[in-house]
């Protein structure tokens, strides 16, 4: 979602025809993979930036890369190509086709060489008449196009809303939906119709959202830098009580692409990305130069217990706790249920997230019970940034002290004891 235009309808589910479930059994966790939009855009001059400009070559080399250095490994199964892929005009028989300077063996070659490292592959499009960057939309082009990307091998389809109107999104991301299920080809379904309606302050159907989609784009993208990163998180923080119980198993909000590795965080900055994103529940969809990302920074993006939390099989996405816990001291308390599962009580995840940028880690004293946490044999706790630390057994009333860095997060794993 870049720039739009879109003309505002009051919207009703009287307009709606009856809902197709997508119903594909796919993401059943959040999705992983890399995209290339926050890091590359639309670089399109192969003869000012050869190796940054949208193209087959830097997507063959980002398959390389994500196997040979361990994404695919860790988790990252996809490899996505956003906005600026295509010609700017469709071939003779209506059909999407990429531009042939950029990608002269054609998107099911490549699809193809993604597929043969053990990767899965996706594609951007958009539901109206033309994308973000003004190459062909898919309004009036949804079966055909549904087709071609099934046709091609495609794994991964995002769906837009640039240069559309609001009242028409319901009913032309469900037909988007069911024109992919009738491919036959199973096919994770993107779709950003929700950002559209939260940016203009109205608010989405996320009942509808969470019936044909598997994961939506809820609000504005994010750029590379922390004053993006925040406001996402305020975002989503002010309205998860209306949005996070649309999210599980199949069905997941994203708040966007991971920033991490690229200009605009600091190291704890991406700490805190990479732990509230786990803790949400969200894609985990990298946007970075894999040629040149620094050894921590790749380091943190295939953190494997940070990962294995995202990727809970409870699905549950977690949510800020109440502000009078921890607004006097400006550090919000982040909170999502895990497994194991102990007689009835969730593990959980537990993180600190400081707002503060006044130059010191803060020290604030908590005790479980006053995070909600309610086990009375007590839990044991592990630090997920440190490893070094081990674990302790604390009781729900013994008072702990954490010390968070400005801007930084300390993240935490609390597992019931069972006996």
């Amino acid at each position: 979602m870049r720039a739009f235009v879109v003309i505002v309808f009051s919207i009703t589910c009287s307009l709606f025809s009856p809902i197709q479930a997508l119903d594909n059994g796919l993401a059943r966790t959040p999705p992983m993979g890399w995209m290339h939009w926050q890091r590359f855009r639309c670089i399109t001059n192969c003869t000012l930036y050869p190796d940054d400009c949208i193209s087959d070559r830097l997507f063959r080399k980002m398959a390389d890369l994500m196997v040979s250095e361990g994404y695919l490994e860790a988790g990252y199964e996809y490899l996505i190509i956003d906005d600026c892929w295509l010609a700017h005009e469709r071939d003779r028989e209506g059909r999407l086709q990429p531009d042939a300077d950029r990608f002269p063996h054609g998107i099911k070659d490549l699809a193809d060489y993604i597929h043969s490292k053990g990767l899965k592959f996706g594609l951007y499009e958009d539901y109206g008449t033309k994308t973000c960057e003004g190459y062909p939309g898919s309004l009036g082009y949804l079966e055909i196009d549904a087709q071609t990307f099934a046709n091609w091998g495609v794994d991964y389809v995002k769906l837009d809303g640039c240069n559309s109107k609001l009242i028409d999104m319901p009913k032309g991301y469900t037909d988007f939906g069911k024109y992919l299920n009738q491919t036959g080809r199973p096919i994770v379904y993107s779709c950003s119709m929700s950002a559209y309606f939260e940016f203009k302050h109205i608010p989405a159907n996320y009942k509808l959202l969470s019936q044909i989609c598997n994961l939506w784009r809820n609000w504005e993208d994010i750029q590379d830098s922390y004053a993006s990163l925040k406001r996402i998180v305020d975002w989503y923080a002010w309205r998860q009580y209306r949005i996070a119980k649309w999210a599980g198993p199949g069905h997941w909000n994203d708040p966007d692409m991971l920033i991490i590795g690229n200009f605009g965080l600091s190291y704890e900055q991406s700490k805190a990305q990479m732990a509230l994103w786990a803790i949400l529940a969200a894609p985990l969809l990298m946007s970075t130069d894999l040629r040149t990302i620094r050894p921590e920074y790749k380091e943190l993006l295939q953190h494997k217990e940070i990962i294995s939390i995202n990727q809970d099989k409870l699905g549950i996405q977690g949510k800020r706790l109440p502000l009078f816990i921890s607004i006097r001291e400006n550090i919000e308390v982040w909170t999502r249920p895990i497994s194991p599962v102990e007689n009835g009580f969730y593990s959980y995840a537990i993180v600190f997230y400081s707002k503060r940028e006044d130059g010191h880690p803060y020290a604030i004293k908590f005790t479980l019970r006053k995070i909600g946490l309610k086990n009375a044999k007590g839990y044991v706790v592990s630090d997920v940034y440190d490893s070094t630390s081990g674990t302790k057994i604390l009781q729900i009333d013994d008072e702990f002290i954490i010390r968070v860095k400005p801007t930084g997060v300390v993240f935490l794993k609390a597992i019931p004891v069972a006996s």
